[in-house]
C-alpha cells in the first residue's frame, strides 16, 4: 500500500509494517491508531486487525515499481523498529531501499536503541564495505521523534545510525526542548508541530520558537510543519485556520545530502 501524502515534509507513504503500541506521551493520541482503529473487524480492509502490528511482504518491492523519483516516509502507520519487527524482515526492507536507489527514503522510529544496535552490526559510514559491513545507503535518510526533553536521549542513539541524513521530528512538541549544540550540530534536518486532532495537546509558541533559534545558531535545516488546531496565540482552531506560519514566515528548511 502506497500513496500520495499530506504530510508537509515528505512526498509518499510505504507501509510495509502496520501497527504499533505506545511508548511515551508522544504516542497518546496516535493519528495512525486512530484512522486504523475505525476500520476493525471490516472483513478484507487492510485495518481489519486495527492497529494491532502486521508485516506485509508482499508490500516490499513497491517502491521498485515506482520509476520517478520521489521521497518515501517509511511506516508512516507503524514504528519499523519495534520489538516484534524481526531482524530478517528489517534485513528485507533495507534491501529494497538500497535496490530503489533513485528514491529517498525517511525512516523515523522512537526505538533508536534499537535502531542503533542493528544498524551498527550492518553499515558503516565509509567508501566501501569493511569487515562484512556494507556503507549506508545514502539515499536512507534516518530519525527519531523527541517530543519532550525528558526523550532527548534518542538522540543519543540516532547519532550511532551510521547515516548520511539523521533528523528529529520534534512532533508534538509538548514542553521545551534544549539539545546541546554538539549534539544539534551532528543532526541534519529538524521538524517541528503541534498537535491535531480532538484531543490535542497545545504548544506553546516559544517552545517552537526556542528550537528554531537553536537550529538557526547551529545552521541546522528547520521546518516548521504546522500549530496543529491550537493558534500561535493558544487559541483552538482548525488545523487549516492555525496554519504552519511562524513569526511571519513559513520554515521549509530541507537537508542537503553532500556529494560523494
Amino acid at each position: 500500500m502506497a500513496f500520495e501524502s499530506a504530510i508537509e515534509w515528505t512526498e509518499s507513504t510505504w507501509n510495509p509494517v502496520t501497527g504499533c503500541t505506545k511508548i511515551s506521551p508522544g504516542c497518546k493520541h496516535c493519528y495512525a491508531e486512530t484512522f486504523a482503529e475505525r476500520w476493525r473487524g471490516i472483513p478484507g480492509h487492510p485495518y481489519e486487525q486495527g492497529f494491532d502490528l502486521k508485516l506485509w511482504p508482499r508490500r516490499l518491492e513497491m517502491p521498485l515499481t515506482w520509476k520517478e523519483p520521489r521521497t518515501i516516509f517509511v511506516n508512516s502507520m507503524s514504528d519499523l523498529f519495534h520489538e516484534d519487527v524481526s531482524d530478517w524482515f528489517l534485513d528485507r526492507v533495507f534491501n529494497v531501499m538500497e535496490h530503489a536507489s533513485w528514491h529517498t527514503f525517511q525512516l523515523l522510529t522512537k526505538r533508536t536503541e534499537r535502531f542503533a544496535h542493528w544498524s551498527q552490526k550492518r553499515f558503516h559510514r565509509g567508501a566501501t564495505s569493511i569487515n562484512g559491513k556494507k556503507r549506508w545507503p545514502r539515499n536512507v535518510w534516518a530519525g527519531t521523534s523527541v517530543e519532550s526533553q525528558d526523550y532527548v536521549d534518542r538522540i543519543d542513539h540516532l547519532l550511532k545510525v551510521p547515516a548520511d541524513i539523521r533528523f528529529l521530528s520534534v512532533e508534538p512538541l509538548l514542553g521545551r526542548v534544549k539539545i546541546k549544540v554538539a549534539l544539534l550540530r551532528r543532526i541534519q534536518w529538524v521538524i517541528v508541530g503541534g498537535e491535531s486532532g480532538p484531543h490535542a495537546r497545545p504548544m506553546n509558541a516559544d517552545w517552537a520558537r526556542d528550537i528554531r533559534d537553536q537550529c538557526v545558531a547551529a545552521k541546522v535545516p528547520f521546518f516548521f510543519k504546522q500549530w496543529g488546531v491550537y493558534n500561535s496565540r493558544g487559541e483552538r482552531r482548525s488545523k487549516k485556520a492555525a496554519g504552519r506560519v511562524l513569526d511571519g514566515r513559513t520554515w521549509d528548511e530541507m537537508p542537503v545530502l553532500q556529494k560523494a
